[in-house]
């Protein structure tokens, strides 16, 4: 089932399945968010919870024992029980169940709050452990965007504009998209600005460290424009369909990121991941504002 928030600037729509964004329409009737062509990539703006990306072999330990689990955990695969708050405001929750207590022995509620306030979209990831045990977990956004967001643009006549000067590190994966355990220096333009080409993500997604939280996705001579602010994120997915001109980029915040290339992770000690204490409350705040003339 699908829920639509809207005021004066945007109209958003959200679906139960993943809680995932369908729809984020300008009031001049723009469409932003990526629509999902299974040619280059079906889904939209995946919720990922409680891991980001992929676990070697599909496995985990946690307390002692082997566990299995798919790409980017749980959320994405789930229909979340959903309540409208007013015109502009939706929540959506996943409760923990027996099928997820099989791929993920821990008890807890995922809720995604999506508040519209003039003409950004801005969200909550909210975490509460239920379980006795300290629960373990990676967090992230997966949203796509148009590109071009207008007719007589190209793809690469954008580029992704960082907040403030930064000189991120790009974070090393192997072919098959694991961890290889190296760090190299990904030089900007000005240290703020990637221009967009397509073969940018020939070797799969760009993941960033130690860069500004907050990019926007522009072209010269249009106002249309994305800009995603993450402040609580330390890592940064860009990413369209590898090999392709996929016609839509990926701004992905992440707290986390995938396994290391043949090492099973082990949750207790994975680094990254997020950690809470039964009966606590984690919440994670981020937004997309949207720019129109």
């Amino acid at each position: 089932m699908l829920h639509t928030i809207q005021n004066p600037f945007l109209t958003v729509t959200v679906s139960e399945d993943g809680a995932q964004l369908q729809s984020i329409r300008g009031r001049d009737g723009t469409e932003y968010l990526w629509q999902g062509d299974p040619a280059y990539w079906s889904d939209r703006a995946l919720n990922l919870f409680p891991y980001v990306a992929r676990l070697t072999e599909g496995s985990y330990r946690l307390d002692g024992t082997l566990h299995h689990m798919n790409i980017h955990g749980i959320a994405p695969y789930r229909r979340f029980a959903a309540k409208k708050q007013g015109e502009d405001a939706l929540v959506f929750a996943l409760a923990s169940d027996e099928e997820t207590l099989a791929a993920y022995p821990r008890k807890f509620v995922f809720r995604i709050y999506y508040t519209l306030r003039d003409n950004a979209l801005n969200m909550t990831f909210e975490v509460e452990n239920r379980d006795e045990k300290v629960l373990y977990f990676g967090l992230g956004g997966h949203p796509g965007f148009n590109v071009p967001l207008v007719p007589g643009k190209t793809f690469g006549d954008y580029r992704l504009r960082f907040g403030e000067a930064c000189q991120p590190l790009r974070v090393g994966f192997t072919e098959d998209c694991f961890l290889n355990g190296r760090e190299e220096s990904f030089p900007l333009e000005d240290d703020r600005i990637l221009p967009l080409k397509h073969d940018l993500f020939d070797d799969d997604a760009i993941v960033l460290k130690n860069m500004a939280r907050q990019i926007t996705l522009e072209t010269e001579g249009d106002a249309h424009a994305v800009t995603v602010t993450f402040p609580q994120m330390g890592y940064l997915g860009l990413w369209h369909c590898p090999k392709t001109d996929a016609p839509y980029v990926c701004i992905e915040p992440w707290c986390s990121l995938p396994s290391a290339k043949g090492k099973i992770a082990v949750f207790e000690e994975q680094e990254d991941l997020l950690s809470l204490a039964p009966g606590e409350i984690y919440r994670n705040h981020w937004s997309i504002l949207i720019h129109t003339p």
